[in-house]
């Protein structure tokens, strides 16, 4: 049971429906809207506290939708952080992003086992040993900054560092507040043995 209980979607405040509506149509641009799970749990936690949803989802927005890596990057990175945080909602929620953004589903359960499983090409080893590195130490080595930069640009860069820390925050949020998953994402929850 979710220690801050989302607020039922019929009960959020006009201004911040409206402000959600017009977020979601910004970063979807010209697609179409998407029928997955829609965080609905999680975004009605945020919108207890609309000062901080707002410029938070704008924030977040940048790294789902601005970010200069490829989505494929960015998906693969922010399995990693919900890997390493055992976060069951951000895990399930982005398995279904890295799918749309290519990972296969063998790819998607080795960003479980980390960079040292066979098979990830050197750019996807380095990324998601920097995920480690970030996580772990709270910084990049320099071996692993150095093959990053030989591969990605600054705003790249950046955007690894920032994306592993929002991802992480999230999963902070996430577990802290313990928020419930949506049924419809129910069946993309991790397995736990």
């Amino acid at each position: 049971m979710a220690r801050i209980a989302p607020l039922a979607k019929a009960e959020w405040p006009s201004d911040i429906t409206e402000f959600i509506a017009a977020f979601q149509a910004s970063v979807r641009g010209d697609r179409p809207p998407v029928t997955r799970p829609g965080g609905v749990n999680l975004l009605g936690t945020l919108v207890r506290y609309p000062e901080l949803a707002k410029p938070f989802l704008t924030f977040n927005g940048h790294f789902l939708y601005g970010n200069s890596l490829s989505p494929r990057h960015r998906e693969l990175l922010i399995l990693r952080v919900a890997a390493l945080r055992h976060c069951d909602y951000e895990w399930a929620q982005h398995t279904l992003l890295a799918g749309d953004a290519g990972l296969s589903a063998r790819e998607i359960e080795y960003a479980t086992a980390g960079p040292d499983t066979p098979g990830w090409a050197p750019p996807e080893q380095t990324l998601l040993r920097a995920a480690d590195e970030l996580i772990g130490e709270g910084s990049i080595g320099g071996g692993t900054w150095k093959l990053l930069a030989a591969e990605f640009d600054e705003k790249q860069l950046m955007d690894v560092v920032f994306t592993v820390a929002t991802y992480e925050m999230v999963a902070m949020m996430l577990r802290s507040f313990d928020i419930d998953p949506e049924p419809d994402l129910i069946p993309h929850l991790p397995v736990r043995e």
